[in-house]
Parts: C-alpha cells; sequence; structure tokens
C-alpha cells in the first residue's frame, strides 16, 4: 500500500486534518486554511455541508470553508474531509462502480447510526464509526482489487462458502477488519474510533449489559446491517427485512425498532442528496441503485393521516421541482437582485457592532424587491404567549395586517401552526383551493387573505423562533426556480445566524 502513490497522500491529508481537528490550541482559520490548500476537497466540502445531513447546523448556501466549519464544527469537518479525502482517491479508479457502490453502502451506514442518535454530539461519531467499520474491505477492493476478488468468490463458492473474515484470511492473511484497524492507527484516527471499528460478536445483548462505548459499536453494526440489507434486497422484500434487522437490534439500543425504521427512511432520503453533492453516480444495473431509490415512492400511506400528511397532498413545500417565473420579473434579474442583497446583508454582519434590526430589514427588502411581491412581515415569538406576533414589514399596506398575524405554536391545527412546528419552508400557490382555505386561521382569512404566500420559518435548535411571511396579490404570483430557493434560504438563514450572533 505505501508503494501506490496515492496512499501517501491520503495519509498526509487525513493525519493533517486530525491533528487540527483533535487540538485544543489549533483555531477555526487553521483547520478552515488546511481544508484551502485542497481545491477538490473545498469544493466537495462547501456541495455535501449544503445538504439536509447537515441542515442542523444552520445550512444553506454556505459559500467559504470557513462558515462551514463554524456552523458544523471541527468533528462534523473532520468526519466530513475523512471521508470525501477517501473517496477522493478511490472514484477515478478503472473499478469505480464497484468501489463506489461499497462506499454509497458505507455512506448508507453512517447516515443511519447518525439519525439514530438524539444529540448532534453522539450522532457525528456513530456517522463516522459505522462509515469506517468496513474501512478494511474499502481499501482492500483499492488497493487489492483481485484479492477483494477472490475474497467475493470464496464466499459465493458453490462448494463450501466460507464468511467474509474466513475468505480475507485466506487470501490476504488476515482479517478486513484488522486491515481496516491497523490503518487507522496509522491515519492517526482516535482509540474509541478505533474500538468502533471493531464489530462486537456474538447475538445483541440486553442494554444493561453494555457500555456507552460497546453500545456504539452495536449501534455502527446494527446500521451497517441495515445498509448490507438494503443493498442486497429486492425494493419489494426490502421493508420487510429492515423490520427484521430493527427487531434484532432495538432491545440492544433501547428504542423502539419503528424508530430504528424511521431513520432508515430518513437516511435513505439524506443520502440522495449526499450523493449528489459529491457527485456520485452509479450505473443502472448497480445494486448501489437501490440505496439511492426514494423510499417514498414504496412506504405505504398511513391509514389515518395526520394534519401534516394531509397537507402534503395540497401544500408545495419548497422543493426542487421549479414553477415557471412571473412574467413581471424576469428570472436573471430576481436572481440578481437577492445575490447583491446576500451579498450586502454579508458585509453588514461581519461588522463587530452591527444592528440585528437593521440586518432583518435589509433581508426584508432583498426578498421584497427580488420576488417583486405585494408584501413581506416579519414575526418573532412572543415568550409569554408562545406565539409568534407579527412585528414590521415592507410592501403595500403592510401597517394595517402586522397586527393580525398572531400564530400559536401549540394546540392549534391550522397551516400557520403546523408549518411553524414542522420548520417547513412552504409555498402556497393557490390559497383559495378549499383543501387549503380549510385549514387558513380565520385571522388570516379576514385581515389578510392573499391568493399566494410563502413561509419561511426560522428554527434555532430545533424550535422556531420566527417566521418571515411574504404575499402576492395574484394566484401563483410567486415562482421560484431552484437557483432562486436557494437563495431565498440563504436571506432566511442570514437572519438565523444574525440572531445567534446578536446572542
Amino acid at each position: 500500500m505505501r508503494h501506490k502513490s496515492d496512499f501517501p497522500a491520503l495519509s498526509d491529508s487525513v493525519l493533517r486534518i486530525q491533528r487540527i481537528a483533535n487540538s485544543e490550541s489549533e483555531s477555526l482559520n487553521s483547520l478552515s486554511n488546511e481544508i484551502l490548500k485542497d481545491v477538490a476537497l473545498t469544493h466537495k466540502l462547501l456541495r455535501l455541508v449544503n445538504t439536509a445531513h447537515f441542515s442542523h447546523a444552520g445550512g444553506g448556501n454556505i459559500s467559504t470553508v470557513s462558515r462551514a466549519v463554524a456552523l458544523v464544527g471541527f468533528n462534523g469537518i473532520r468526519n466530513m474531509a475523512l471521508s470525501l479525502v477517501l473517496l477522493d482517491h478511490m472514484q477515478d479508479k478503472a473499478h469505480a462502480n464497484l468501489l463506489k457502490a461499497e462506499f454509497l453502502r458505507c455512506l448508507m451506514a453512517g447516515s443511519v447510526a447518525a439519525e439514530m442518535c438524539a444529540s448532534s454530539r453522539d450522532s457525528e461519531d456513530a456517522f463516522i464509526g459505522a462509515l469506517f467499520q468496513n474501512l478494511g474491505r474499502l481499501l482492500a477492493d483499492f488497493y487489492f482489487p483481485d484479492e477483494a476478488r477472490q475474497v467475493r468468490l470464496l464466499m459465493t463458492a458453490a462448494r463450501n462458502p466460507c464468511d467474509e473474515t474466513t475468505a480475507a484470511v485466506r487470501v490476504l492473511g488476515l482479517s478486513f477488519e484488522e486491515l481496516g484497524v491497523g490503518v487507522a492507527r496509522a491515519w492517526g484516527l482516535p482509540d474509541s474510533m478505533q474500538r468502533c471499528m471493531r464489530k462486537p460478536t456474538g447475538a445483541p445483548p440486553a442494554p444493561a449489559m453494555i457500555s456507552p462505548q460497546d453500545r456504539l459499536r452495536w449501534l455502527a453494526t446494527a446500521a451497517n446491517d441495515v445498509a448490507d440489507t438494503l443493498l442486497h434486497s429486492e425494493p419489494e422484500q426490502a421493508e420487510k427485512q429492515i423490520q427484521a434487522v430493527s427487531e434484532r437490534y432495538a432491545r440492544t439500543l433501547g428504542m423502539p425498532s419503528k424508530e430504528i425504521q424511521q431513520a432508515t427512511a430518513v437516511a435513505r432520503e439524506k443520502l440522495v442528496q449526499m450523493a449528489q453533492a459529491m457527485q456520485l453516480q452509479v450505473v443502472a444495473d448497480s445494486p448501489a441503485r437501490r440505496l439511492l431509490r426514494d423510499p417514498a415512492t414504496a412506504a405505504p400511506a398511513p391509514a389515518e393521516p395526520g394534519p401534516m400528511e394531509e397537507l402534503r397532498a395540497t401544500v408545495i413545500e419548497v422543493a426542487t421541482a421549479p414553477a415557471q417565473p412571473p412574467s413581471a420579473v424576469p428570472a436573471q434579474q430576481t436572481t440578481d437582485v437577492l445575490v447583491a442583497g446576500i451579498q450586502d446583508v454579508t458585509n453588514a454582519m461581519v461588522m463587530e457592532n452591527f444592528n440585528l434590526n437593521d440586518v432583518i430589514r435589509m433581508i426584508l427588502e432583498t426578498m421584497l424587491r427580488g420576488l417583486n411581491c405585494q408584501r413581506i412581515v416579519f414575526c418573532l415569538r412572543d415568550a409569554k404567549a408562545d406565539c409568534l406576533t407579527g412585528r414590521f414589514g415592507l410592501g403595500a399596506g403592510v401597517e394595517s395586517v402586522i397586527p393580525a398575524f398572531r400564530i400559536p405554536l401549540k394546540t392549534q391545527s391550522d397551516l400557520f401552526t403546523l408549518v411553524c412546528s414542522k420548520g417547513a419552508d412552504t409555498l402556497i400557490s393557490d390559497a383559495s383551493d378549499p383543501s387549503i382555505a380549510a385549514r387558513l386561521p380565520t385571522w388570516y382569512q379576514q385581515a389578510v387573505n392573499a391568493a399566494t404566500f410563502v413561509l419561511l420559518p426560522l428554527q434555532l435548535k430545533g424550535v422556531t423562533f420566527a417566521l418571515i411571511y411574504i404575499d402576492a396579490q395574484n394566484t401563483g404570483g410567486i415562482a421560484l426556480d431552484e437557483k432562486q430557493l436557494s437563495l431565498l434560504r440563504t436571506l432566511r438563514n442570514q437572519a438565523v445566524m444574525a440572531f445567534r450572533q446578536a446572542g
């Protein structure tokens, strides 16, 4: 492995990032500068940090490594850099399809493990632990493709097939696990990560019998079993197989099997975005296509859908499907205004003593001008009443509608409360549609009653504390293509950041 040109470069990159991320004296700037030395890594990191997997960090259109490090944290950047550096040295090889399938399987395992954790710190450790639990197999596929092929042949032989560990020892002289842990030690990965890479043996035990460190190993093992099941199961059998895997590990992990299944579904959705961000494409007949299959298409509809599920049929949550831009404002002009506004807000926020209200007003003005909408209202949480109330806004007749905005954050089942509770960016193209009108609160129908509107919740730590409301007088008066949507979300996230910085 040391004689192959890629390995020393890979090792140096990992060692440098590890050293800085694990240091108590190194700064954000040091880690950012180290990543910036690798142009390809920088681009991939910025694409990845904008995916849903890292939305808890306040994602959006993050355009600098420094901001990515500040939002995601040293550990999160370390984990992403490790996986991206590893991928970067693998994807352009002749046997790339096999490597991509295996890497996607590892990413799936990491994503499932992260979704099964309650805290962001635990999810980071679980993600990288599950991702690297099969590092040895990845390395063998990359450096020793012929030997790896022999291992697979021994495992699938018609006569006397054997398990992977036995086959690897026969061919390589050591197991894939030993190979992976040995390389992890050479790379300087933490001892805790090296322990997690060793799969526990035997049947999953009761929770009381395992330490927190061993629970992490079992969690990584369960996530890898889920990924293996998805990779090797036909789509129509996958759900049943995942249920069986979930039930096998539920007691050990101390969580209902349903939660493991839900974590798997969420992880699959995020994996699609992560694969796109990394520009990972697989051939049509690759088993990895099963991992990138949208689980929503196969999931049965609930017998009694809740309020948010009912809304999904009629409320268009802001997504990737572009709408036709309004004829009054050319699409490029809208984009230019939004981009310029983002830059202005950025410049204002780098000032040491920036004014929070001024920044919010800049954001609202940019949205108003860019979308050529009727009016825009900013609502903020009233802690005593536990509701969002209108504070200020811009546009035609906005002064008369601001007092009407009073959105309860609990108990109510109307559209505004549901959107805020879910933190769902939402575009209503036709508020007169009966299924939408039935969900509109009375105060809105009496005092505002716009034909088209957008709701952009602002959240900190998963809790909505503010809302940006934008409307248009005509049905379909607000239309967004994918780029404009990204810019709009960036402005919203700048508002969140402004509140976070202001304390």
